[in-house]
């Protein structure tokens, strides 16, 4: 810690460097990271006290005018917010900074009321309303002031005719969420009052794609996907064990992302699984998942206070998010010389298997946790060697 205390500090941030070097430690940052932010939070402290201003006059627009000043002197580095995010994070998680005001408008007013209302009382998952409150936000762009009353005088022609505005040029998949965010906003509009009939009803519906058979991946190419990660270095560990438990579990990559190191019970032999919504689920803990996860800890993870199981490599060591369990599947599958594939294509190998291998749907849905068998039923297209049996001889044909 010596080496990056640095030369004396003044103004009103002095008091606050030594925590905040600490912090970056704690991070995993750098030395040369360290230094490059301590002299950072330097040049900030000293500005402030020039201007006349102290910690919790930091603003959003005071740290705009810092920032133009750094680069009208001849900064190269650290001359945007993302540069002084760090610092800021620690001085709002000290209370020294609150959150910057956002002046809302009555329609952003509407959308965070329809996001608190998905995420508490109906218990969705954090992705699925971010994709509800893109679609809010079309809609009641679409809307003239005051919202309120434009919003009661909203019409069964108007629905369509945003459907068909945005349908028209979007792909299925995209259609699709479009559609499930309209039928959420609307039934929300109808319950809390702001309009006078439900107007989810006059959604139309899309048609439906034919729903392809789950491609499963062969057994050998799981072989090859766990082989190509590199366990001699702590990286390789770290995407093995995440791989293992993706080809064994048949788990969702965000699934992954959320496990804490505290979800695996050694003991009992189980590992607990934070679904979707508020859904939690305990599965059993195969040996050589239990393995895979236990070498990570205790060879590769690297020291931080974030609870979450699989931990970045590289500053800020904080816990690896679903997009990021994606890439590393994917990059898995490049260096296994495989197509390009994702999380979820080892989800259905892990159900293709296990059908194969003898299991009913009921088992299946289970290990999965789909709330209707009907999701699981796809996976009976898969067994041609069962469903042949069910064929009939055509008439007058050979027995």
């Amino acid at each position: 810690m010596d080496v990056l205390v640095g030369r004396p500090m003044m103004g009103p941030l002095a008091p606050f460097a030594e925590g905040f070097v600490a912090e970056l430690t704690n991070r995993g940052y750098s030395i040369q990271a360290i230094r490059s932010h301590r002299a950072l939070l330097a040049h900030l402290s000293q500005w402030l006290a020039e201007c006349g201003l102290g910690v919790r006059e930091l603003t959003p627009e005071v740290a705009e005018k810092f920032l133009r000043t750094r680069r009208d002197a001849g900064y190269v580095t650290k001359v945007s917010d993302r540069g002084l995010q760090p610092l800021v994070s620690y001085l709002r998680e000290l209370g020294e900074l609150s959150e910057p005001s956002v002046i809302s408008s009555p329609s952003e007013e509407l959308v965070e009321l329809f996001q608190r209302y998905q995420l508490q009382e109906r218990g969705l998952a954090p992705d699925v309303v971010t994709n509800y409150a893109r679609v809010a936000r079309l809609v009641v762009g679409t809307r003239v002031d005051p919202i309120r009353v434009s919003l009661a005088e909203l019409s069964a022609a108007d629905v369509s005719a945003f459907v068909l505005d945005q349908c028209g040029k979007r792909s299925v998949a995209d259609a699709h969420n479009v559609i499930s965010g309209l039928r959420a906003l609307l039934r929300f509009l109808y319950v809390e009052g702001w309009t006078q009939r439900d107007l989810a009803q006059a959604v139309p519906k899309l048609a439906r794609r034919r729903r392809d058979l789950p491609r499963a991946l062969e057994a050998e190419h799981v072989v090859r996907l766990l082989a190509s990660c590199d366990r001699a270095t702590p990286v390789g560990v770290r995407d093995y064990a995440i791989l293992t438990v993706l080809t064994r579990l048949g788990v969702r990559a965000g699934e992954v992302a959320r496990l804490e190191l505290r979800d695996v019970d050694w003991h009992a032999g189980e590992i607990l699984i934070r679904g979707k919504g508020p859904r939690l689920d305990r599965l059993p803990l195969p040996w050589d998942v239990g393995e895979a996860l236990a070498n990570y800890p205790r060879r590769s993870r690297p020291h931080c206070s974030d609870p979450r199981l699989f931990i970045r490599s590289c500053a800020p060591l904080t816990g690896l998010s679903r997009q990021a369990i994606g890439g590393i599947v994917r990059a898995a599958a490049v260096r296994a010389g495989l197509p390009p594939l994702g999380p979820h294509r080892l989800r259905h190998t892990v159900a293709t298997g296990l059908l194969r291998r003898g299991a009913g749907l009921p088992e299946i849905a289970q290990l999965l946790r789909h709330k209707s068998l009907q999701t699981t039923a796809i996976y009976a297209k898969v067994d041609q060697t069962a469903l042949s049996t069910l064929v009939l001889a055509w008439p007058g044909a050979e027995a």
